[in-house]
């Protein structure tokens, strides 16, 4: 798999690829393979804490959609250049303590932070599934 393919700073369902794909696809391409399985989250806090933990934010991380958005964002940016990102965010929740609104706002996190490493002209593709 080529990323080139894929068009740049999405955010959609992983479908038909596969994690190692992904990760092989960022690794050739130089880019950050960041990778979350939260399958044994059920909360968005537990959601946000398996992110940070996957991600490895900094302690100081708020655990909220904010403090997120900063450590996708500004934080990395402050950091130097950077090549791009694959982002797979597997097994997202889907039940009454993380309900369709909570999802859509935590992928709108993610949808902001690939408006702003777009503009950038930096790649940033984010998949996500369900459980």
């Amino acid at each position: 798999m080529e990323l080139q393919s894929t068009r740049s700073n999405l955010v959609q369902a992983i479908r038909a690829y596969r994690v190692e794909d992904l990760m092989s696809a960022a690794v050739d391409a130089g880019q950050h393979f960041l990778y979350a399985n939260l399958s044994d989250a059920h909360t968005k806090q537990e959601v946000l804490e398996g992110i940070a933990q996957a991600f490895t934010f900094p302690v100081h991380f708020g655990k909220n959609l904010d403090a997120l958005y900063d450590c996708m964002t500004d934080l990395v940016n402050k950091s130097g250049q950077q090549p791009g990102f694959v982002v797979v965010l597997e097994q997202l929740p889907d039940n009454a303590r993380f309900d369709r609104e909570a999802r859509e706002q935590l992928l709108d996190v993610f949808r902001d932070a690939a408006d702003y490493w777009g503009e950038r002209r930096i790649p940033f593709r984010c998949f996500y599934s369900f459980r």
